[in-house]
């Protein structure tokens, strides 16, 4: 799961985490590439976690514990935060033209393309997002894939979130047993 060679189109981004000395005083604690990676090779998939947070408020800490140490999960912490970065090679897609399964978070996701284009699948329609555009995914069911000819980058910040009645009594009843709870592979 942690890798430092990525495979090619692949590109480890370098983490730079902030801390604190027995003074107070500000400083660097790690600087390089992010420890977590997880590949999907078959779907031309990379998953690099950045940081997370178990809770709001985040407790913050000086030193340079890493709370992405461990198995890479899809959504954040109920009441927390996760940051990463995906990557999407083209040339992946299966046969109903995705390259990621359907699947849906209780969480806010705010996807920021950073590089390529990326194609966000909903239940009734589609929409193709590019460099610089940014993705509110709102708990509903969604797929992604990389339709163009370059490697697709977003940057994914994840708010773990609630159902609200006026959802929940949308929704069919079995949902919360369809919901990704786990890895990019439940």
């Amino acid at each position: 799961m942690t890798s430092h060679a990525p495979r090619p189109g692949f590109r480890v981004p370098r983490r730079i985490v902030t801390g604190h000395d027995e003074h107070g005083t500000s400083l660097i604690v790690s600087d390089g590439p992010v420890p977590v990676t997880q590949e999907l090779p078959g779907d031309g998939v990379a998953f690099h976690e950045i940081w997370l947070t178990g809770e709001t408020p985040a407790p913050i800490h000086a030193g340079p514990e890493d709370p992405t140490a461990g198995s890479v999960t899809v959504p954040p912490p109920t009441h927390g935060t996760r940051i990463r970065i995906n990557e999407f090679l083209p040339g992946h897609l299966d046969e109903r033209g995705l390259q990621s399964p359907v699947h849906r978070t209780e969480s806010i996701d705010y996807g920021v393309v950073l590089d390529g284009e990326i194609t966000l699948i909903l239940d009734d329609s589609e929409v193709t997002a590019r460099a610089g555009d940014i993705v509110i995914q709102r708990g509903t069911d969604h797929a992604w894939a990389n339709r163009g000819n370059t490697t697709a980058r977003v940057a994914f910040i994840l708010v773990g979130g609630e159902y609200q009645d006026d959802v929940l009594q949308a929704l069919p009843v079995d949902v919360r047993h369809g919901l990704m709870r786990h890895g990019p592979r439940d």
